[in-house]
């Protein structure tokens, strides 16, 4: 389907905008302020406006290849076109396995609110990040999968809580108490822009709803705008009322939004405020958990993951091998990170390297696949905005690096003949074979 075709979709331009608004208001919210102040003081509101400004040219981007090729395979759909079935297979795999590590990361940030609320400390925060992986993976294998309504109501409680903390808070702004406006350095917001990747992560999401749209050349465009602005007023505005309220003491806080709301609410916010973080965290690792489950069942069905894991691929059924190793994977990164005492900055840095891995590619296949024109230019800008991510991300980028070589080594290894990511496919640039969802 080109431009200008008819979809076939029961989507508004307002429906689409709420569905692309919740891809991107995630868990960040509840801690991501406080992390980047941490980083990079009073000037983490540079690295905010520098990742508002870098999602124009991504979301348009996306929003250009999904008004084009409405598909619902998204990224890996137009990786497949540019450059065939191995670099597909590819985006696959930093997908696949940024979920598990992601999983603890996400967790984590409730687990900070219900320790905020309930005391405990660092074994509260371990403990509640254990139980929601748990929840979450017994709610997919069970087939529990929440409504898109019921997703889309979550956003929007997370959305009116981002205005009620700004609205509440800000009265009690003290500019004075901010400190130096670059405590760390230049380099600093850089580095606070490589972690609040997490923040923006869903942009790529827009691509694979284009196909649900009623007319998704004029559509698709119209919701992605609308979806910029909202995010980037949203984050922008809790972003300077944490630093404006907190001051210097932004950095330190584990529950950032807790903090803000019992300056008005007083105490009873914090056990309130840990209630509504609990939800959204589970809404949103149930939407991550069953899509790269299904993922990895689909990649097994094209033959990009070893035939094990394609059980569960077909539409309706449940991909329970692959949700073991999704779930089970969490487990052993939450495990791996107690043992060792990593904190959250680290952990989210894996999962944003393999999400900047993915912006990366599916940019750079635009560049070649839009026509020459406007769109095709923010493509290129997209891609270079990408690398830099990819540089102020620095090591944990090693992570998407060597999930890719084992991708190719993989089908290397494995007989040509099982599905998609086939020598042929690999060759030609075509699709030969329904490609899994990223």
């Amino acid at each position: 389907m080109t431009q200008g075709d008819q979809g076939a979709g029961h989507l508004s331009v307002g429906q689409g905008a709420a569905l692309s608004i919740g891809a991107v208001l995630g868990t960040g919210v509840l801690t991501l302020p406080a992390l980047a102040a941490a980083i990079a003081g009073p000037a983490s509101l540079l690295s905010w406006l520098a990742l508002i400004l870098l999602s124009l040219p991504m979301a348009g981007t996306f929003a250009a290849l999904g008004a084009r090729y409405p598909d619902a395979g998204g990224v890996s759909t137009y990786v497949r076109r540019a450059f065939g079935g191995r670099a597909a297979a590819m985006v696959g795999w930093c997908f696949y396995t940024a979920v598990p590590a992601a999983a603890p990361a996400a967790a984590m940030m409730a687990g900070r609110y219900v320790a905020d609320a309930l005391g405990g400390g660092r074994v509260t925060e371990l403990a509640t990040t254990a139980v929601l992986i748990g929840v979450v993976w017994a709610l997919n294998a069970a087939g529990l999968r929440l409504s898109g309504r019921v997703q889309l109501a979550l956003a929007a409680v997370l959305a009116a809580l981002m205005v009620l903390t700004v609205v509440v808070a800000i009265p009690h702004a003290r500019p004075d108490a901010v400190g130096p406006l670059l405590p760390h350095g230049w380099g600093s917001v850089a580095s606070a822009a490589g972690l609040l990747v997490w923040a923006f992560a869903g942009w790529e999401a827009m691509s694979s709803l284009a196909a649900e749209y009623r007319d998704p050349a004029r559509a698709v465009p119209r919701a992605t705008a609308i979806a910029l602005v909202t995010v980037g007023v949203l984050y922008l505005a809790l972003a300077a009322t944490t630093i404006l309220v907190l001051g210097a003491a932004a950095g330190d806080s584990a529950a950032p939004l807790s903090d803000l709301m019992a300056l008005s609410i007083g105490p009873a916010a914090r056990p309130a405020t840990a209630l509504v973080a609990v939800l959204l965290t589970v809404g949103t690792m149930n939407t991550f958990f069953a899509g790269a489950a299904k993922l990895g069942a689909a990649l097994a069905r094209d033959g990009a993951l070893p035939a094990w894991f394609a059980a569960g691929s077909n539409a309706g059924q449940v991909p329970r091998r692959s949700l073991l190793i999704v779930g089970g994977g969490g487990l052993l990164s939450l495990a791996v990170c107690a043992a060792t005492g990593q904190d959250l900055t680290t952990i989210m840095l894996l999962a944003t390297s393999s999400f900047t891995t993915v912006y990366l590619l599916g940019s750079a296949a635009a560049v070649r696949l839009l026509p020459p024109g406007w769109a095709r230019r923010g493509a290129a800008v997209a891609a270079a905005a990408s690398v830099a991510l990819a540089v102020s991300i620095g090591l944990p980028m090693l992570w998407p690096v060597g999930v890719s070589a084992l991708a190719a080594l993989y089908l290397a290894l494995r007989r040509p003949s099982r599905g998609a990511g086939s020598e042929a496919g690999a060759r030609d640039g075509e699709p030969d074979a329904e490609p899994g969802v990223v």
